[in-house]
């Protein structure tokens, strides 16, 4: 059998047909294996394929007129830093292009699939395979430095192993905060950041910073009708607009664009939440179907369903906590002694790469804010560090770089503390004890979470906002 042929047909398939048909897909079967009855089952899959459009369209409409603006504020910054970031599209690409992607797309779905189903993570993670590339690119680059496909895909798994297990720390705070029953989110790229937000949050509720609420909600109260998210999106969206403008600010052009780009932001504000409404209600059948069967067994078990990281991205607090942090990290960048990556593409990406800290600080904005500054300045260092490796990866593909001496990286995928400073390195060094180490340490916290998986959810929803000392 042609093994690459067939990972390449799933590529095909997986590319094709998208997330808005695959998960639905995905959905009708699992909604029809808890005994949710045909028609039931048809409309969560339907109502799924609905929602995921909606938030595709509406994230796809608003990215293309902020995008520039950003650009226009990073270049006016006049900050010269020898590594560029490409965005996440890009890197997606190439991930799916390289022959370590090639064999994760078979593998790693088996291996996902079998998690689940011995019950070893209660959560589906093939509801959202698109994003599995972030595995692919972290066990390209391992594949490029040892030409070594075992070591690679060894570290793929191993990566995904760990992002369950923060995935199953943060899954309860994620569906409580977002408002979808029984999802979650399982990106490599985003879960990472779990444990840091955790431990975070401690932090500032034992310094008493937790009673600066910076929530839309409290701001709504105290700023009247100007704090309503449609009106602080409008704001945020004229500020983000002007940066982008700074050189241009007598022209009419520049000003039609300041406001384009304040009405886009309000919008999103407002549309979202009622596109999330839509999505929220393919779960409902499910959940309960789950926790029927769960009961009828005597397991227990409750199952969550990996979900698209665009179905978090514009709730407000989320939306409003990665505008703010946009002109900082430029700043960051700038001054981060040992930084030599400039973000760029993926500034937009933020709101996506904060849901975890946005879940788990209850949306309080200026936790999110100083939690994200310090999270993603560690990333920078992280990301130049492994530039010159994903350089050779995208670079033998055909990725156009902006000079031949250039280096490329991704500020949205190859900015990972944990992943990338932590569980990556022993497999880009070849290092078998130090993999060894981080085997054993990933054994130890999965069975102390199966043992405490219900005292941490409860200790998260206790703390998220505050109001019970941790």
């Amino acid at each position: 059998m042609d093994f690459t042929a067939f990972f390449e047909w799933l590529g095909l398939i997986f590319n094709t047909f998208g997330s808005a048909v695959f998960v639905p897909i995905m959905l009708f079967i699992i909604a029809m294996f808890l005994g949710t009855g045909l028609k039931k089952a048809f409309f969560s899959a339907v109502m799924a394929g609905v929602g995921l459009t909606g938030f595709n369209w509406l994230i796809n409409e608003y990215i293309p007129i902020i995008v520039p603006a950003v650009q226009n504020m990073v270049a006016a910054t006049g900050i010269q830093l020898e590594i560029v970031d490409i965005g996440w599209q890009a890197t997606a690409i190439v991930a799916y292009a390289t022959k370590a992607g090639m064999v994760f797309l078979g593998v790693g779905l088996l291996f996902q699939i079998v998690l689940f189903l011995v019950r070893w993570t209660n959560i589906f993670q093939p509801g959202d395979l698109w994003n599995n590339y972030s595995y692919m690119v972290w066990g390209s680059i391992v594949y490029v430095a040892t030409d070594d496909m075992l070591l690679a895909l060894a570290c793929m798994l191993v990566l995904n192993l760990y992002s369950l297990l923060f995935s199953e720390m943060l899954q309860k705070r994620w569906s409580t905060y977002y408002g979808y029953p029984n999802c979650t989110i399982i990106q490599v790229h985003h879960v990472g950041a779990t444990p840091f937000a955790i431990g975070m949050n401690w932090i500032y509720n034992k310094i008493g910073l937790s009673k600066v609420r910076w929530s839309p909600e409290k701001i709504q109260e105290k700023l009247g009708f100007i704090g309503e998210p449609v009106m602080l999106g409008l704001v945020l969206g004229l500020l983000i607009g002007i940066l982008g403008n700074l050189k241009a600010l007598g022209t009419l052009a520049a000003w039609g664009n300041i406001l384009t780009i304040g009405i886009a932001t309000a919008a999103v504000m407002a549309i979202f939440p009622r596109v999330a409404g839509l999505f929220a209600s393919a779960f409902s059948a499910i959940t309960e179907a789950a926790r029927e069967r769960a009961v009828k067994e005597g397991s227990g078990r409750e199952i969550y369903i990996g979900v698209n990281d665009a179905t978090g991205y514009g709730e407000p607090a989320t939306l409003i906590s990665g505008i703010i942090l946009i002109p900082i990290m430029v700043l960051v960048a700038a001054i981060l002694p040992g930084n030599k990556v400039l973000p760029l593409v993926d500034l937009i990406a933020l709101p996506f790469m904060v849901e975890a800290m946005v879940a788990i600080m209850n949306g309080n904005i200026l936790k999110v804010v100083i939690s994200g500054t310090i999270w993603f300045s560690m990333g920078l260092l992280v990301a130049t560090k492994y530039s010159a490796l994903f350089t050779t990866v995208a670079a033998g593909l055909g990725v156009e770089l902006p000079s031949p001496d250039a280096l490329v990286t991704s500020f949205g995928i190859l900015t990972k503390p944990i992943f990338g400073g932590l569980i990556f390195p022993p497999f880009v060094n070849g290092s078998w004890f130090w993999i060894g180490v981080v085997l054993v340490v990933y054994f130890i916290l999965y069975f102390w979470l199966r043992k405490n998986k219900t005292q941490l959810h409860e200790y998260l929803e206790r703390t998220a906002d505050g109001d019970v000392p941790a």
